[in-house]
């Protein structure tokens, strides 16, 4: 990460020191390991404040939106914009999503409690700041220190092993266990940047499946996260079954001079993550293009994606790809043990800003205009310390996150955001299947593909009851 933030100085026309961003591939690690606690605050700070006042101010765009859209479901006959979006959701309702949101509060809010506790205890007997000083920038710092001391393991201790084209060609084998798809690069095929590249899919007998195109760095001109989507989606015309054509970005790890692009184990995950997102849109296999995958339901859409991570931890997957890039030796098992003990440390802090991120979509679309804030920074911060504050444990970062909240207002997912913890619960009992059945076992295979080849042409309940033979099991996310 200093070598690539040596780089981006030299980007930029410097001749000597380094160039810290705002990109998660810069930050992140920052306030992870970062020993410098001001460096940590300066970023922290800079992060939370980026689109709140000042030249880039996003205050009055966030509030026009979301006047916009309340009218929008006025006009429509619905009580809110969140009554609108949910009435084709399988939550159904607000007080649906709230109520479980709230489920999932009750017992995560105590366990994020103490993980705090224990996370800052740790730093006051190390030398960090004391329990009353303690600020969010130390909080990844801190908990890092505190994973490695409980489990010998660090997450970065994956780099080595995960360069990212075997990663990549590690997916597809899973994609080729468990569907028989075939991904063949093609330079033929024109790209709308270098750094693209193109794979023609198949299937088993050889038919074309589409096209997947791969855009996994960052770069200036290009959003920040990670998303799929399409430039042509699967569907009939003219009697002709036009097959998808899908694009996965993404800001992972570039390559440096001296090293080639090596990932985090986040990294990788956003990875499978995205994947999974692309094998929903190349399977889709109905007639009319408006209910073609991924065009499902919202808090069904993350299934796919999310349900792939598992294949992740596991030692028959991570077998397939994970090699060190100077000396070929496969990933030891005892570094996949560690990383896989440690899975559940700090989930209740975790779970806590997820929910949190939920609760203020879901409060944004359900606001009445009489209770509207001021179209100004003061006005939103004010909106979300009243709307967030009982998930917080600690004193808020300067700044707001509305304002770069690019899900909610540049994004599909307003009055959705939950939909990532719902889809928890459906790929954790999902995934249960798999194990139980084995990780590629064709039969359970085979099931799933006809999940995510029909769409949006049946009610997602009635396809997961066809999956799994029974509605899902809200304990398997807590298992």
């Amino acid at each position: 990460m200093i070598e690539a933030a040596r780089q981006e100085a030299e980007k930029r026309g410097k001749d000597s020191g380094w160039v810290l961003t705002l990109q998660p591939p810069c930050l992140m690690p920052v306030l992870t390991y970062a020993d410098d606690r001001e460096i940590r605050r300066e970023l922290s700070q800079a992060h939370g404040t980026k689109n709140l006042g000042g030249p880039f101010d996003n205050s009055p765009t966030v509030l026009r939106t979301v006047e916009l859209r309340r009218e929008r479901a006025k006009l429509l006959g619905y009580g809110t914009h969140a009554d609108y979006v949910l009435e084709k959701r399988m939550a159904g309702t607000p007080e649906t999503v709230f109520n479980f949101l709230e489920d999932i509060y009750r017992v995560s809010h105590p366990a994020a409690g103490r993980e705090l506790e224990a996370v800052k205890e740790y730093a006051a007997e190390n030398g960090g700041p004391a329990a009353d000083d303690f600020q969010s920038w130390d909080l990844s710092y801190y908990a890092n220190k505190l994973k490695q001391k409980l489990f010998d393991y660090d997450p970065e201790e994956f780099r080595p092993w995960l360069k990212s084209e075997n990663v990549l060609a590690g997916i597809f084998k899973v994609a080729e266990k468990l569907y028989g798809l075939r991904f063949s690069r093609n330079n033929e095929i024109p790209v709308y940047h270098r750094e693209v590249e193109c794979y023609e899919v198949s299937d088993t007998n050889g038919s074309e499946v589409g096209l997947l195109y791969v855009d996994l760095y960052p770069r200036e001109t290009k959003r920040g996260g990670a998303w799929m989507s399409e430039f042509r989606v699967q569907g009939e015309l003219k009697g002709t079954n036009l097959r998808p054509h899908v694009v996965i970005s993404g800001n992972l790890t570039p390559s440096t001079p001296t090293r080639p692009s090596l990932l985090s184990l986040s990294d990788a995950n956003t990875l499978f993550h995205e994947f999974g997102h692309a094998l929903h849109g190349l399977l889709s296999d109905v007639r009319l293009r408006s209910l073609a995958s991924p065009r499902v339901y919202w808090d069904f859409v993350e299934l796919p994606s999310q349900i792939m991570e598992n294949w992740l931890m596991e030692k028959e997957t991570v077998d397939l790809f994970a090699a060190h890039y100077e000396t070929g030796e496969k990933l030891p098992d005892e570094l996949l043990e560690k990383a896989r003990k440690s899975r559940t440390f700090n989930t209740g802090l975790f779970n806590l800003r997820q929910l949190s991120l939920g609760y203020l979509d879901m409060k944004w679309h359900t606001l009445e205009e009489a209770d509207q804030p001021s179209s100004d920074a003061e006005g939103i911060k004010a909106f979300e310390d009243d709307t967030v504050s009982r998930f917080r444990l600690l004193p808020p970062t300067p700044g707001a996150i509305s304002p770069s909240f690019g899900h909610l207002f540049a994004g599909g997912y307003s009055a959705g955001y939950y939909s990532y913890k719902w889809a928890e619960v459906l790929d954790a009992d999902a995934f249960e299947l798999f194990k139980e059945k084995g990780l590629f076992d064709a039969e359970t295979s085979a099931k799933f593909r006809r999940l995510l080849a029909a769409g949006n042409s049946k009610d997602p309940m009635e396809l997961y009851r066809e999956f799994r033979g029974r509605e899902p099991d809200p304990a398997a996310a807590l298992r």
